[in-house]
């Protein structure tokens, strides 16, 4: 009997590198405008990227005149801009370099009417060539950007489920630009240690205030050149003793010591039967894992609303 293809899109780290390269910069244009129109959030919030049905989106941003959205359309490979006065613009993925886009993006903004200055110089990059500067010629590839943007739907999918499964504080399954994943927070309630790490071409400040707290989080990673193998992840901050030792599932899930986190390959997850399923239930162990050994108060935090699903049907609101 013929094994049902899964609609999981294979990812492959080397094909789509260099279009990752460049999405990575222009992403990091796109969410510092958000950065610098909008006010501060906590553990920076305000600076993210939110998958939608087109693409990956800025959400409305304040400014001015009202407000205004940036899109990322990976169906018709656009930059798409709209301002709540009526008035949009767009223009075309492919054949840019950074420093081109970086042009065309400020072009439009001042003829938008929405006055805003970025720092260029991208942050969480080792290779920090600034935007404007960045001429370096690299092809965009159109099917793997959608590839990369479909699985990101999926994935969004399932950590929605998981989302639905706790009450206390927890983030919106965001985007971060920086870092170049797909992720998603809990938190304890009680303030953590100061976090004393530090990324490339970050503010200190800005990540004590972002780890200011206890907190579970739990992402996508589509690879990098030291890891080039795209993964979920799964950490807690501050590390509970036993955390990392904990019996965790699927079987291929594995404790990272380089990374200092829980990893679970993507493709484990693209080739299994039930790729959300399986998911699901590494998401689910290692938050248990980390709210027993830190010792969360999960009764006052997980939700079960499975009953009121069932009956949904008969439900009028």
């Amino acid at each position: 009997m013929a094994t049902k293809r899964s609609i999981w899109p294979t990812l492959v780290f080397e094909e789509y590198k260099d279009t990752q390269y460049l999405l990575h910069h222009w992403f990091q244009m796109i969410g510092k405008v958000r950065l610098k129109k909008s006010p501060w959030q906590n553990h920076s919030w305000h600076v993210t990227l939110y998958v939608d049905s087109q693409g990956l989106t800025t959400g409305p941003i304040p400014y001015e005149s009202g407000n205004f959205e940036i899109r990322f359309d990976f169906t018709r490979h656009e930059v798409k801009f709209k301002t709540s006065n009526g008035t949009r613009d767009r223009f075309s993925l492919g054949g840019q370099t950074i420093a081109s886009f970086y042009e065309q993006m400020n072009e439009k903004l001042k003829f938008l009417g929405i006055p805003v200055k970025i720092s260029d110089t991208p942050n969480e990059m080792i290779d920090c060539i600034p935007f404007a500067k960045n001429t370096k010629r690299i092809p965009y590839l159109p099917n793997e950007a959608q590839k990369l943007w479909k699985a990101l739907v999926l994935i969004q999918n399932a950590f929605t489920v998981f989302r639905a499964r706790f009450r206390g504080k927890h983030s919106p399954i965001h985007f971060f630009w920086g870092s170049f994943d797909l992720a998603y927070s809990r938190f304890s309630g009680e303030e953590a240690p100061e976090y004393e790490s530090s990324q490339p071409n970050i503010s200190k400040e800005v990540m004590k205030e972002a780890y200011s707290h206890e907190v579970f989080s739990i992402g996508f990673w589509p690879g990098g050149d030291a890891y080039p193998d795209p993964c979920f992840y799964a950490y807690c901050y501050p590390y509970p003793e036993g955390f990392q030792e904990s019996k965790i599932s699927p079987e291929k899930a594995s404790w990272n010591s380089t990374l200092g986190e829980f990893i679970l390959p993507y493709k484990t997850v693209q080739n299994s039967s039930n790729p959300q399923e399986t998911l699901l239930v590494f998401l689910q162990s290692t938050y248990e894992a980390a709210a027993v050994a830190a010792n969360w108060d999960r009764s006052k935090l997980d939700c079960d609303f499975s009953n009121l699903e069932k009956k949904n049907s008969n439900i009028t609101l």
